[in-house]
C-alpha cells in the first residue's frame, strides 16, 4: 500500500473548515448488539431512525450546515422519503452497507454484493453517483484492506473506514492520520480519510465522535479540533448517529462494555453538539475532496 503526498487542505478565511458525517443507522443496527439482535428480526423492533434523522436536520437547518449523510441501505429501502429529503436539504448521500456487517466477517464476493445493493437502492432515490463509503463499525483492517480494491472497482471516489487507533473491533494504529491517496495495485487509488485523532504521548487518542464524542470531556474534543486545524492544518473528520440523539430508545440486552459504550451520556449528546456546531465550521466529503486532484 503505497501512500501518495496530500494537497494541503487550505481554505479561504481565517477559520478550517471540517467534516462532518452522519451514520444512518437505528438503535438495533450497532455491531455491539449483534449476538442478541439478528438480521433476521431487525423488522420486530421500533424504528425511531426516521425520527432521530429529522431532528438531526433541524438542527443542521438552524446552524446552515451541509454534512454528508452515510445511509444503511436497509434504513434507505424503508425510508426512502428520507433519503430524499436529507438530499433536497442539500447534504450528500454516502453509502454505509446494506446489512451492517463488518468486512472482515464476510468474503470478498458477499460484500461486493451487499455494496452493490446499497449502492444501487440510493443512487436509484436520489437519481445521482454515490461516490463516498463508510464501513460498518471501521471494519476496513489490515485483515480487509481488500475492500478498497473493490470500493474502487465500483466507482466509489473516497472512502472514510479507517481509524488510526488501537480497539478491540478495529483499527490500525499505524496507519497515516491525515487525508491521503491510497494506490492499490492493478486497480488503481481512492481518496481516504481516516477518523480524526490526536497524538498525545506518541498514542493516537479518537477524538472523531461517537463513544469518543460522549466520553470524552468536551473541553478535549475541542483541543483536539483545534490542534488539527491550526496545528497540523487539515480538517477534522467528525462522526455521529442519529440514535445518539435520542436518549430514550429501547433497552438492549448486551454486555457490560457493549452496553456502556452505546448508552453512555446519550442525554448529553445534543447539548454538546450545539456547542459543537457552534464552536467550529462544518461541511460534508462532497466539498471537501474539491480541494485534492483527483
Amino acid at each position: 500500500m503505497k501512500k501518495e503526498v496530500k494537497k494541503k487542505i487550505i481554505l479561504s478565511g481565517e477559520e478550517k473548515v471540517n467534516v462532518l458525517s452522519i451514520d444512518v443507522e437505528d438503535y438495533y443496527h450497532v455491531a455491539a448488539f449483534e449476538k442478541h439482535v439478528r438480521f433476521e428480526d431487525w423488522d420486530k423492533f421500533e424504528s425511531r431512525v426516521e425520527r432521530n434523522t429529522r431532528h438531526l436536520l433541524e438542527l443542521l437547518s438552524q446552524g446552515n450546515i451541509k454534512a454528508t449523510f452515510f445511509f444503511l441501505g436497509w434504513v434507505a429501502e424503508k425510508n426512502k422519503s428520507l433519503v430524499r429529503e436529507v438530499k433536497s436539504q442539500g447534504h450528500e448521500i454516502g453509502c454505509h452497507s446494506f446489512s451492517h456487517k463488518m468486512i472482515f466477517t464476510q468474503q470478498r464476493e458477499e460484500f461486493k454484493k451487499d455494496i452493490e445493493r446499497s449502492k444501487s437502492i440510493l443512487e436509484d432515490l436520489i437519481g445521482e453517483k454515490v461516490i463516498g463509503y463508510r464501513a460498518p463499525t471501521y471494519s476496513i483492517t489490515k485483515d480487509s484492506l481488500w475492500a478498497l480494491d473493490v470500493l474502487i472497482e465500483m466507482g466509489f471516489q473516497y472512502d472514510s473506514s479507517i481509524f488510526p487507533i488501537f480497539h478491540d473491533r478495529y483499527g490500525i494504529p499505524d496507519f497515516p492520520r491525515s487525508p491521503h491517496f491510497i494506490n492499490r495495485e492493478g486497480f488503481g487509488r481512492i481518496l481516504e480519510f481516516p477518523l480524526s485523532t490526536i497524538k498525545i504521548l506518541n498514542q493516537n487518542i479518537p477524538i472523531a465522535g461517537g463513544g469518543y464524542f460522549r466520553i470524552f470531556p468536551y473541553k478535549l474534543i475541542r483541543f483536539g479540533i483545534r490542534k488539527i486545524n491550526l496545528v497540523e492544518n487539515e480538517s477534522a473528520i467528525i462522526y455521529l448517529h442519529p440514535w445518539e440523539f435520542d436518549p430514550d430508545q429501547p433497552r438492549i440486552n448486551g454486555s457490560f462494555l457493549s452496553k456502556f459504550r452505546h448508552y453512555i451520556n446519550l442525554q448529553n449528546t445534543k447539548k454538546r453538539f450545539c456547542r459543537l456546531i457552534k464552536d467550529f465550521k462544518f461541511t460534508s466529503f462532497e466539498n471537501i475532496i474539491k480541494i485534492y486532484k483527483y
